[in-house]
């Protein structure tokens, strides 16, 4: 419902509840109590009596009190000047300067600095009308409620006495001492001290924005709940999504339904359905079709897990990006599958944990864990340890394999394309060797401690075996399949993302 429909409402009940009021109790006479003086005085009337000085007058059970009135027997109403005092109760009183009332409907209009006191707020406004049968009190020109920790302001009021409720419209704002908030339409319980908005609505602290269309706000327990395209932003972050809950006294927050977290310093965003974030803890988490995407100008990465996690330091600057079970990422250049992920952006390095997959280009990478270094949103260098395995289609066809595996293995890139390696310990490898036209002329396998391998366009160009060498090359045909893959060989390419939205797919 928009604000202008809500309070359309709203007001059509105010008045259909002060219609009900004429009817609802037999009509008593407004009494005098007492006055200094009592005139009759023609030039303003032949029914109204001039009553002067510490004027008590009484309605029912309520005593009204002023300075100086005009009272009018045949109306059954008066007007009071100077000092008005409506003692509506032990808990609510009204004063203002003048006071126009009417004993048959039970309205009274007050003028000039009208204040509304009960033992919980106290409304300050220059004209406002209140109903003593349904007890509400309304103002249309402008007012303010201050209570022990805020200070709301608006054009229009409609205050439920009894029921410590007040609804609000037109440039509402209500000021506490660590943020303020703007709304067009709000309602707020001065018992709770509970703000509900029902309009675009901007809470500004120090620490963050909030925006909503939809949802509450607890100032006294600073919890509040938020809907209808609600966000919080920090310096730093920004939070969206369906529903936010949050605590802003320990910075606690969880968000439902197409949750979207943006870390603005490294253009990194991460999308789920359900997420947390513990600003003073230091880390945030989203999951159920968890998906983080770090964004470059070139390129971005697409990073899948059942949950991603942000660690935050101190300055609340990002720490890293923690990726738990099924972990599976996509850039056009760069792509793999692991159990764990750990991003680190004090290093821009990546770690890939428990049975890791990764894909460069033609190359299939395996290892006990992989380690890779990026610069300048490029990959520097890789590092694949224990277990290490890389292998190349060589002919799709004939399905042979050019092969690479050892101890340790560090790959060296130049331009996002692997142009060195480097074996540790353990080096095996086999190569099927091309003429310039293509034509296999043999099969190169090594056995040695060390090796060094060098690559053009992604085909390994020199291959040099160290310390402890046994190579040999061997004519086309002679190898048996079997001797054709080295021990432990898995080619795998099926599990191989191919665009983004393979990420998904386990």
């Amino acid at each position: 419902m928009t604000s202008y429909n809500f309070l359309k409402s709203f007001t059509s009940v105010v008045f259909l509840l002060l219609g009900i009021s004429l009817f609802s109790q037999e009509t008593a006479k407004v009494k005098l109590i007492k006055a200094d003086e009592w005139k009759h005085d023609k030039t303003i009337g032949e029914k109204i009596q001039r009553l002067i000085g510490d004027v008590v007058l009484k309605h029912d059970s309520t005593y009204l009190y002023c300075d100086s009135a005009y009272l009018n027997d045949e109306t059954n109403s008066f007007e009071g000047f100077g000092n008005v005092h409506i003692e509506v109760s032990d808990t609510l009183n009204i004063y203002s300067e003048w006071l126009n009332y009417n004993g048959n409907t039970r309205v009274a209009e007050l003028y000039k600095n009208v204040r509304l006191v009960d033992k919980k707020a106290t409304l300050y406004t220059q004209h406002l009308w209140y109903n003593r049968l349904t007890k509400i009190a309304w103002y249309l020109t402008g007012g303010k409620i201050i209570d022990t920790a805020n200070k709301l302001t608006s054009v229009k009021g409609y205050l439920y006495t009894e029921r410590n409720e007040a609804y609000f419209s037109e440039n509402v704002k209500l000021v506490n001492e660590k943020y303020i908030m703007d709304s067009d339409s709000m309602m707020y319980n001065t018992t709770s001290k509970t703000s509900f908005f029902f309009a675009p609505t901007t809470i500004v602290s120090d620490s963050n924005l909030i925006y909503c269309e939809n949802g509450w706000y607890d100032t006294e327990n600073e919890k509040s709940f938020f809907t209808s395209n609600p966000f919080i932003v920090t310096n730093e972050q920004k939070l969206e999504a369906d529903t936010l809950y949050y605590e802003r006294s320990s910075d606690f927050g969880i968000a439902k339904g197409n949750v979207v977290m943006t870390d603005t310093i490294n253009n990194m965003m991460l999308e789920g359905n359900y997420g947390e974030f513990r600003r003073a803890a230091g880390y945030s988490f989203v999951t159920d079709s968890a998906l983080a995407i770090m964004a470059d100008k070139m390129d971005s990465l697409f990073l899948h897990s059942d949950t991603l996690w942000m660690l935050f330091d101190s300055a609340q600057d990002l720490r890293s990006i923690l990726a738990y079970n099924h972990a599976k990422f996509f850039r056009r250049d760069l792509q793999g599958i692991c159990d764990s992920l750990v991003y680190g952006f004090a290093d821009s390095t990546i770690y890939l944990y428990n049975s890791p997959v990764m894909w460069s280009e033609a190359n299939q990478l395996t290892a006990d864990s992989i380690r890779i270094v990026m610069a300048n949103n490029e990959v520097d260098s890789l590092a694949l340890l224990n277990s290490s395995f890389i292998i190349s289609i060589d002919d799709s066809l004939d399905q042979t394999f050019n092969q690479l595996k050892g101890r340790i293995l560090i790959g060296y890139f130049k331009d996002n394309e692997m142009v060195k390696i480097k074996i540790k310990g353990n080096a095996e490898s086999i190569y099927f060797v091309r003429d310039e036209y293509k034509n296999l002329t043999g099969i190169n396998k090594s056995v040695s401690s060390d090796m060094n391998i060098y690559l053009e366009d992604n085909t390994i160009s020199i291959l040099t075996p160290i310390t402890n060498v046994d190579a040999h090359m061997y004519p086309v045909g002679e190898l048996s399949p079997v001797e054709l893959k080295l021990k432990n060989f898995k080619w795998i390419e099926g599990r191989r993302p191919l665009k983004k939205e393979d990420v998904f797919i386990w």
